[in-house]
């Protein structure tokens, strides 16, 4: 399924400030914003604000209050990372991230355990045929993914 297309980082914000305000979440947002603040730009020379091509790139850390535990960190590369109770998913398609968010607050996140091999795995689906999975390290799950073991 296609995601709205959102052309920049705080267009990502705006969305998932929107989504805070449905779910009734707190929000907080850093922004970083030039070649020299942002993390994935650790070549940028010293007080270089704009890229190569003349770009000013935007980062944008956003954290989400409640449970579960969910932050997202919006990189200027189209891209995101979200963590979910310290679970990571790398390479988040920017459009992507509210209709993740939505799944996590909306009940369409659980956790799955497997035999072989064994582990648990924190699925997050989205509308469509899309979906998210990531190994859940360590030994024991937080009361959240307790409550939604399938």
């Amino acid at each position: 399924m296609a995601h709205p297309h959102l052309p920049s980082t705080e267009a990502a914000v705006v969305a998932i400030r929107e989504l805070a305000r449905e779910f009734h979440l707190e929000m907080t947002v850093t922004d970083d914003i030039g070649a020299d603040r942002t993390s994935r730009r650790t070549s940028a020379d010293a007080f270089a604000v704009l890229d190569d091509d003349g770009s000013l790139p935007h980062e944008a850390y956003v954290e989400l209050g409640g449970t579960p535990a969910v932050t997202v960190q919006i990189f200027p590369e189209d891209d995101a990372r979200i963590i979910v109770e310290g679970i990571e998913f790398a390479d988040v398609p920017r459009d992507a991230v509210p209709a993740f968010v939505r799944a996590v607050h909306g009940g369409l996140a659980h956790v799955k355990g497997r035999f072989f091999p064994p582990g648990w795995w924190l699925v997050v689906s989205l509308p469509g045929d899309e979906t998210y999975k990531e190994l859940v390290s360590g030994t024991s799950l937080t009361p959240w993914m307790n409550r939604n073991v399938r």
